[in-house]
């Protein structure tokens, strides 16, 4: 495969079956997590369970490391088309049965093995990318990764909204399936072709070992959560404590050596990803919370704030991807910090307009347009530098790693917001200020992002 002419591009003969695959693939993932996004607020209501608001996201993204651990190595050893197609089943018996659900607990399963299914069908996706294009053209797929946001973000959310408000929510869930069989239909014998071979047997041991870290670090982090929503209580601070002392070693494991102690290089670029994904994710989700419950706008409208998010992160993401096409990757640190600045100053904004009177509506749109960007320089540029550092032989455990801190981060950011608004309605403080001390925190992290910035550096040849 040629490597250096970046004359080559990603609908080139050569990869245009693949890069279409790829991305009807993760646009219907997109639009079913930009459509839950919108309609949360309402299936909280709906199902009398507004303490449990976080968990509609957690349970999908704590059980998103679990497949993106158990399918990166499946894929090692197996190969990507298996893998996908388990992927595609278990994203659709979670469909299902959330959009069948009756109560919280129902509809928290149902997230879970949507959560499950997403995680290993992206990690297919990673994979098939480290697969078949070369350093060259990475940030191109990726760029193009992100703009299948495009069309979801344009009227996912709001026709997520109107649904909500004028039929039902399950509509959203039901909506999902005709694109997934699309999806299947058209993506499935394109994974067919891919093949990989893990013969490093050290790998494949440690990969065994992961799958069982993915599974008590999910363990840990749902005592945390749930702990953290029973404070100031003893029976919170046991069971967060419990959950805190599970996490520590698979912790450590599944993040990359270094990582806890933001060493230069893969470990600082994965810690910095994780960092500025988690705060995104949580504003998104806490935004919406904040417009329909607090400012009392309708679904429909408060899901513009995830439309200009979400269309401004994949304007950011082709602009990247000229970018680094023009200085060869060279810039990608730089484009990281840029990215990230962007954050802090939309995040900053966001938690004003929650705080001062009056609808908001416009200035929330514009906050999230600079989030967005933000993360759309950002969330590319460190994939592609993460890929750099991916051994021969190790395509799945490298997007299992690039995977797993794209669903931990997020859902203990998500899930400390919402442990915050418990905690909050116990003290009588309200659910303005439950919100307001989530967005604060992720303040903070997006602010930490950029610190670790300073240590990203591409992997020595």
């Amino acid at each position: 495969m040629r490597t250096n002419n970046n004359k080559i591009g990603i609908f080139d003969a050569q990869y245009r079956a693949l890069t279409i695959g790829i991305i009807l693939a993760v646009t219907t993932v997109a639009f079913e997590g930009l459509g839950v996004t919108t309609i949360a607020p309402k299936v909280a209501q709906s199902l009398n369970a507004i303490h449990y608001y976080g968990w509609i996201f957690s349970a999908f993204l704590l059980f998103q490391i679990i497949g993106t651990m158990v399918i990166g190595q499946q894929i090692d050893k197996n190969g990507v088309y298996k893998s996908f197609v388990i992927s595609i089943l278990v994203f659709v018996g979670g469909i299902v049965i959330a959009a069948t659900s009756f109560n919280m607990y129902m509809l928290i399963i149902g997230r879970a093995l949507q959560g499950f299914g997403a995680g290993a069908l992206i990690t297919c996706v990673y994979s098939s990318i480290t697969l078949s294009y070369p350093d060259s053209l990475r940030t191109k797929i990726l760029a193009a990764f992100s703009s299948a946001y495009v069309l979801p973000a344009l009227i996912g959310p709001y026709i997520a909204g109107l649904l909500a408000e004028h039929l039902s929510w399950r509509f959203v869930f039901w909506l999902v399936l005709p694109f997934i069989v699309l999806s299947v239909c058209l993506t499935l014998p394109l994974f067919r072709k891919l093949q990989t071979e893990n013969t490093n047997t050290s790998s494949t041991k440690r990969g065994k070992y992961k799958e069982i870290y993915a599974i008590l670090l999910t363990l840990g982090t749902g005592l945390l959560l749930a702990g953290l929503g029973f404070l100031p209580y003893w029976k919170g601070i046991v069971i967060s404590v419990s959950g805190v002392l599970i996490m520590i070693q698979p912790l450590r494991k599944l993040l990359p050596e270094g990582a806890l102690v933001v060493r230069k290089g893969l470990p600082a670029t994965i810690v910095t990803r994780g960092l500025f994904v988690a705060c995104y994710s949580a504003v998104e989700s806490y935004v919406v919370l904040a417009l329909t419950n607090v400012k009392g706008l309708s679904a429909d409208v408060a899901g513009l704030t995830v439309a200009a998010g979400a269309i401004s992160w994949s304007i950011a993401a082709w602009l990247q991807s000229k970018l680094d096409e023009q200085d060869h990757g060279k810039g990608r640190k730089q484009r990281v910090m840029i990215g990230v600045a962007f954050m802090i100053v939309g995040v900053a904004l966001v938690i004003t307009v929650i705080g001062i009177s009056g609808n908001g509506i416009v200035l929330a749109v514009f906050s999230q347009i600079l989030t967005g960007f933000g993360i759309g320089l950002a969330h590319p540029t460190t994939g592609a530098i993460a890929l750099q550092h991916a051994e021969e032989g190790e395509a799945g455990s490298i997007s299992a790693n690039i995977q797993f801190i794209d669903a931990f981060s997020p859902a203990l950011s998500i899930g400390l917001g919402g442990a915050l608004i418990t905690i909050s309605d116990t003290f009588g403080w309200g659910v303005m200020t439950g919100i307001m001390l989530a967005l604060s925190i992720q303040l903070l992290f997006v602010i930490l992002s950029f610190i670790a910035t300073f240590r990203i550096a591409k992997k020595a040849t």
